[in-house]
Formats: structure tokens, sequence, C-alpha cells
């Protein structure tokens, strides 16, 4: 699909983890990047690997320094810079994150992110780790980080308060040059930054080209969902069953008419790999009734479309999903007929 960089895993973490990132880094085209805590053995492991990104990270708000990692401030500025000095050492791409960021104190910050940059670190990664970030704060943020080092900026954001997505962007605002991203959002909590969100707030909302090709953003969320096992909500943004379905007898007569009136009109199912679905419910009006009986072949009158949409509405009231077969079963009982096509279809 054009994706940058796979994040592929924690070398380190074990055998099979250290093997499958292995498998990764070997198997495709893409920059693979592999991750490591401040310690020599993640660092090796992850060089071991054969990615060509090393991401190495150390918290550095007071509260993981203090009650995760026990250690002091001077120890992780010096693990930071021993880790990342190992790493650009090798020729390979190094990131660094400052875990926590959005929790550390401001001024510390600034001087982990001076001390990684001496160290010659190529890329920066500010985290907001427990998701607290707004985008307003987020985005002066990475302003800050931007007037303090020279190395690239990318950003990791949680959506613990549903955010992650308007912070990644408000990142690249700020002067970001990627970010971290998962598809359907799985990750720590409530997750990460989606993929599909944020790829197509920037190909559409920002009309900027990122390079992945959006048509298969379907097709990847979908296989995403049955390895990871974990169910795509129906109105998950872009990818979910509901993303383009209209029920509404309002939203669905503009549709039919014109589909920009009640969709983002800068995005289109046909960009993400979907399809357009009209939906009958208790919403659904005339125009949508007509449309799909004209699609399963009948030919209504104005008075039969009526009738058939009062027997959906009152269907659909009773909290049941009105599938084809419903309608067509009131279609029959409202005695429209089917048109000379589809008859001479069912003939053959």
């Amino acid at each position: 699909m054009g994706t940058h960089v796979i994040e592929a895993g924690f070398p380190v973490n074990s055998d099979a983890e250290f093997e499958a990132v292995r498998d990764i880094a070997s198997s495709t085209q893409t920059t693979t990047c592999g991750l490591a805590r401040v310690v020599d053995g993640d660092i090796e492991a992850a060089l071991d690997s054969g990615v060509e990104m090393v991401h190495t990270f150390v918290s550095t708000s007071d509260v993981q320094i203090e009650d995760s990692m026990h250690a002091t401030r001077d120890e992780v500025v010096q693990r930071a810079v021993d880790s990342v000095e190992r790493v650009v050492e090798t020729g390979t791409t190094c990131m660094f994150s400052p875990m926590d960021a959005t929790r550390t104190d401001e001024a510390f910050l600034m001087d982990v992110i001076e001390a990684v940059t001496d160290a010659g670190v190529d890329w920066i990664n500010i985290p907001d780790t427990c998701g607290v970030a707004t985008p307003t704060r987020f985005k002066a943020m990475i302003e800050k980080v931007c007037a303090h080092t020279d190395a690239r900026i990318d950003v990791h954001t949680h959506d613990d308060f549903g955010l992650a997505t308007a912070n990644a962007l408000a990142g690249i605002e700020a002067g970001a040059d990627q970010a971290q991203v998962s598809v359907n959002s799985i990750g720590e909590r409530a997750g990460n930054a989606a993929y599909e969100e944020y790829v197509m707030a920037v190909e559409s909302l920002y009309q900027t080209d990122t390079g992945i090709d959006t048509t298969r953003i379907t097709e990847l969320s979908e296989i995403v969902e049955e390895k990871s096992q974990m169910e795509t909500p129906g109105n998950k943004p872009i990818v979910g069953d509901n993303a383009f379905s209209h029920e509404s007898g309002i939203h669905a007569a503009g549709v039919i008419e014109n589909s920009d009136t009640f969709e983002p009109g800068v995005m289109t199912p046909e960009m993400v790999g979907a399809t357009r679905k009209l939906v009958m419910g208790k919403h659904t009006g005339t125009h949508s009734v007509r449309e799909r009986l004209v699609e399963r072949g009948f030919d209504p009158s104005e008075d039969q479309v009526r009738a058939v949409t009062r027997r959906v509405k009152d269907y659909g009231a009773e909290k049941r999903r009105v599938t084809v077969d419903d309608l067509e079963r009131f279609a029959e009982e409202a005695g429209v007929e089917r048109g000379q096509q589809e008859e001479e279809e069912v003939r053959v």
C-alpha cells in the first residue's frame, strides 16, 4: 500500500518476537523498525534483527521515572544518549522517544531532546503516552520541540479521550514529518491514532498526497479485523460498516441525487475501496425505498412506494433490521409488480 515504515515489534521481548521482526524485515522493501528500551540488550537485539531503524525510548515524566524506572533524571539523560550513540555508530537510522512526553516537565523535556540531538539522533518521536493531550496543547508542544532540534519529528498519540487522530494531525500542522498510527486504532487501552483516519484526513482534508494506496484501506482493515479477532465497530470512521451508509430519508434522497449532499465530498467510498449503502429502517424515506425496489426489478407506483415505505418504517421502529427479503415481501404484499425485464430474466 506504500506505507512508509512498519514498526514490526520488540525484538528482545522473546525468541518468537525476534524471529517475527527478523522475518518482516527480510520480507519487505518498506523500512522496518524495531523497538528497544535504553538498555544494551534491547539495542543489540534490535540491531541483530536486521531492521533499518531502531526506535529506542525512555520515560521522562517524573511519575514514570520514579515509580516505574526507579531512576533519576540524570540517569535518564545518560541512558538516552548512550543508546542513541550505540545505534548511530552502526549506521542504522535512530529514532528516540521521551516516553510520557505530554506529562513531562517542559524544561527537562527540552534538555533530553537537546542531548539526543547532540548525540546524532535522526528522528525524535513525541508520544502522548497516556492520551492526555489536546490538539491545541499538542501543537504548541511540537512547535517548541521543533525549535530545539534539527532531527525530524514523529508523533505518537493515544485515544483515551478520543483525540488521537486529531492530536496527530495537530502535530503535523506544527511541523512534524510523520505520525505513528495503527490499523483500526488497535493499541494500548483505547488504542492509537487510526491509520485509516489519519491517511484519509491528510489526503482529503489537507489535500496532500501521502503515497498510500487508499483504495486498499478497507481491505487492509478487514484483514486486521480477521487476524486480530478484534471486531471493528459499525460506526468506525472510514472503515466501519456504517461509514458510507444512509438511512435517513433526507440523507438518502440527497445522496441519490448527488452523493456530495450528505457525504464529505472530498472522500468517497471508492477512494477507500468501500461501497455506498442505502440501509432501511424507521428513518427510511420514499426515495430510498423506490431506489431499492427498482434495483430489485419492481415497477412501483407512487402510492405503492408510500405503502411499502410505511411498512419499512413500522418494521424498523420495532428495532428490527429491514433486509432485502423483507422489502420484497412488503412489495409483494402491497401488490407491486415486477418490471418486464425482471420477468424475462425469471422466465429464462
